[in-house]
């Protein structure tokens, strides 16, 4: 196996870059141009996770990696929150929902994932 010597090159940064695109471009719709507050905090959310992921790739240390991937997991649980208000508030259709919450879900295993594989590597 190759080592990473880049957080670009990591799948779980790459699906939460894509992640956060997929919520920038939900918040572009007409509906959300008037809750600055939602949609300000989805954006952060969103951003969030592949920044933390980067944060503490580059901080080069395990532990202080583990620290900013177990954020990252804490802000997809934030953003499929925020997710569900926006949809329970009418801002856009349920599937829509679903294909983003799977989306969230799917990043979020991926980071326990690699928690999990990190704290049992010596």
């Amino acid at each position: 196996m190759a080592t990473i010597q880049r957080f670009e090159d990591l799948e779980v940064w790459q699906s939460s870059m894509k992640l956060a695109r997929a919520f920038y471009s939900l918040t572009l719709g007409d509906l959300f141009s008037k809750d600055f507050g939602l949609k300000d905090q989805i954006r952060r959310s969103a951003v969030s996770v592949p920044s933390n992921i980067a944060e503490g790739f580059e901080r080069d240390a395990k532990k202080q990696f583990l620290y900013f991937l177990t954020i990252a997991k804490g802000s997809c649980g934030e953003l499929r929150t925020q997710l569900r208000l926006a949809c329970d508030l009418g801002y856009f259709e349920q599937d829509k929902f679903e294909t983003l919450n799977n989306e969230c879900i799917s990043v979020s295993k991926q980071l326990g994932g690699f928690i999990n594989y990190l704290t049992k590597k010596k």
